[in-house]
């Protein structure tokens, strides 16, 4: 039997090994282990059991000599002893022994100058599956003398006991950069392999002068590139997918001087509340190939009911890019972005719908990473309440914030790329942007309309505000305007710009123009 090396890691007498099967085999043997079912549609449905979404405290990045020094440790970034590291990797693979193992070798990064190597060692077919179709899939001759330079080895049967294994839970994700493994126990979440691709990108490339970002890329006729960037319920994905532009990818790219390249060959998007009318691309995605999670699905018709959160509220589905319509299947852009979007859902109601920012602004609020929860999403919640990610992605950055604030400077200014923060959400009147208005502003930014229009400061944020955008009201662009209380207006406007300043004081490694840069309260 063909091993495929697996024993430098460790693993010895497994059952069967399969590398790199088809999607088709991968949804058969899932089958036949009983690990899920199909859909009317004939996509792999699957429950992931306790674990629905990322158990970002069970996440460890291990405190060896060679990386102790680099990591910006703290609540995200938490160290786990090399020892602790190695006693679970040793009770890991050999709980691994005597199954099948599935492997998929492939790749993160579609520029083959940045291109990094994957081996993902599963015991569930339906989770190499997911990884099939979600990183960059390999030619036979690719296969050939494949050698990785990370491993990540998910073994979700393997349940960690805390007080044995040194963990926080029955789950584990760590991440020995310097050993190049990332080992993820006792959760199916087939998010947790994404990101942890993701994770060690962030790590890799800015040693390569490659600027790893969480964002949505799309390219025009011209082959003129952006890049949207946005926490969830900001309309990263919505956006992005322009029907007058290619999809370059929905959610992590590199930025090089010569190239904006998706990290993946797949999309891993929300199911909850889906619908063909609302956002068809993917609803039309979820057929034979796609991995579907946590969706709950009539026993009889298998017909899905998007609109049932009981399994849970992150539900999802992953699927290679190809099925989406108008994608750039290259992976890549051979022109760096011209236009850089930050997008925020501002339930406060006091951020302009679209503003200009200089440099030092934009390393200002690409750092804070806004958005914020309307009032009544959550038991309890009555008020707006404010969301900093740092970068928009802070549960997968190893590196100080400084590092990718920098990056983004220095790829903005050799590129000549305009940044314009863009809300989504609320102003004044309580009702949120429409979307037609948002696309229209997202529109003049990308003809490039924004660059000779007429603008005002923003008294509170700073921020330069267009005065005219073609397809938008003009009353609804100075956010003051649609305040019929001006002292309330600026009463609230103080305060959110209160709390990014609160929030700023934890970054200790920007500059003074940086941190001048932010909301005046």
């Amino acid at each position: 039997m063909e091993t495929y090396n697996l024993e430098a890691l460790g693993i010895l007498n497994p059952k069967a090994v399969y590398r790199n099967l088809t999607p088709a085999e991968l949804t058969e043997r899932a089958l036949a282990r009983g690990e899920g079912k199909l859909s009317n549609t004939g996509a792999l449905v699957v429950k992931t059991g306790k674990y629905t979404g990322r158990s970002a405290n069970d996440k460890f990045i291990v405190d060896s000599e060679g990386v102790h020094n680099e990591i910006a440790w703290g609540k995200v970034n938490k160290p786990v002893d090399q020892a602790t590291f190695d006693a679970l990797y040793g009770k890991v693979v050999s709980y691994l022994q005597g199954r099948e193992i599935f492997i998929f070798d492939g790749f993160a990064g579609a520029d083959v100058k940045y291109t990094q190597r994957f081996r993902i060692v599963n015991e569930l077919a339906s989770q190499n599956l997911f990884i099939h179709q979600l990183l960059l899939r390999p030619t036979k001759e690719q296969l050939e003398n494949f050698k990785a330079d990370y491993t990540i080895i998910a073994a979700p049967g393997f349940k960690c006991d805390p007080e044995r294994d040194g963990t926080r839970s029955e789950a584990a994700i760590m991440i020995d950069y310097e050993k190049h493994i990332v080992l993820i126990a006792g959760t199916q979440y087939a998010g947790e392999i994404k990101k942890s691709v993701f994770s060690v990108m962030n790590y890799v490339l800015p040693k390569k002068g490659i600027f790893p970002m969480h964002c949505s890329a799309n390219i025009g006729e011209a082959g003129d590139s952006a890049v949207f960037f946005g926490l969830s319920g900001t309309g990263k994905t919505t956006l992005s997918a322009d029907p007058n532009r290619k999809l370059i990818g929905d959610d992590e790219h590199g930025w090089a001087d010569d190239s904006v390249f998706n990290f993946e060959g797949g999309c891993y998007a929300k199911c909850i509340n889906l619908s063909p009318e609302g956002e068809p691309e993917i609803y039309n995605a979820i057929k034979f190939g796609a991995l579907v999670e946590n969706v709950v699905m009539d026993d009889e018709t298998r017909e899905f009911d998007f609109d049932d959160d009981s399994l849970a509220v992150n539900s999802r589905v992953g699927y290679p890019v190809d099925y989406i319509p108008n994608a750039e299947l290259s992976g890549k852009s051979e022109s760096v972005p011209k236009t850089v979007i930050f997008l925020t859902a501002d339930a406060y109601g006091v951020l302009p719908p679209i503003s200009r920012l200089d440099k030092n602004q934009a390393m200002y609020y690409f750092v804070s990473g806004f958005t914020s929860k309307l009032a009544g999403t959550e038991i309890g919640v009555k008020e707006p309440v404010p969301t900093f990610s740092t970068c928009f992605g802070e549960p997968f950055l190893p590196l100080d914030p400084s590092i990718y604030a920098a990056m983004l400077a220095e790829k903005v200014e050799k590129a000549g790329a305009s940044v314009y923060l863009v809300n989504t959400g609320w102003n004044g009147t309580g009702k949120r942007m429409k979307l037609s208005y948002t696309r229209a502003m997202v529109t003049a930014a990308l003809n490039g309309e924004l660059k000779n229009a007429e603008y005002v400061r923003d008294p509170f944020f700073g921020v330069e505000v267009p005065t005219k955008v073609t397809g938008v009201p003009s009353e609804l662009l100075i956010t003051s305007n649609t305040w019929a209380d001006q002292a309330k207006y600026e009463a609230t406007a103080k305060k959110l710009a209160a709390s990014f300043n609160e929030n700023f004081k934890k970054y200790t490694h920007m500059s003074d123009e940086v941190i001048a840069a932010g909301p005046k309260e």
